[in-house]
């Protein structure tokens, strides 16, 4: 797979997700929010709740389910992001929470309006924030 089309995939699962969460009734507040430690595909206002939002993407599923690929590494780079964000936006008070969006688009097509529905799935309040003392 081509960075092009990587990426492609990856933008295209971020609409599809951002369109499931406001039907949820979520608010978008940010995209792709990038800083030198790495990025939050969005983060978005439920309620009070700030929620920031991992979104996977695949291909089909024979690697396994999108959701899988969020080790826990991964969920530590995320609090640390997250907790950047908080700090920056003054908003260290606000509850928070980590919620995963994992799709699935048919494997053998391109990402068109022609293809099959892919398959998403919400994890809402996925994991915990994580790290040596959490967020704080």
């Amino acid at each position: 797979m081509t960075d092009r089309r990587h990426t492609g995939l990856g933008e295209h699962g971020e609409k599809l997700a951002e369109l499931h969460l406001v039907k949820l009734g979520m608010t978008v507040v940010d995209r792709r929010h990038r800083t030198r430690q790495g990025e939050i595909d969005l983060v978005c206002r439920d309620g009070e709740n700030l929620v920031f939002v991992e979104v996977k993407t695949r291909r089909g599923d024979r690697a396994g389910a999108p959701f899988e690929s969020i080790t826990a590494a991964k969920q530590r780079r995320l609090t640390r992001l997250a907790l950047a964000y908080l700090k920056n936006q003054d908003l260290l008070d606000c509850p928070a929470r980590f919620d995963v969006v994992s799709i699935v688009v048919a494997d053998d097509s391109d990402v068109t309006a022609t293809q099959p529905a892919p398959q998403i799935d919400y994890y809402r309040d996925a994991f915990p924030a994580a790290g040596d003392s959490g967020f704080y």
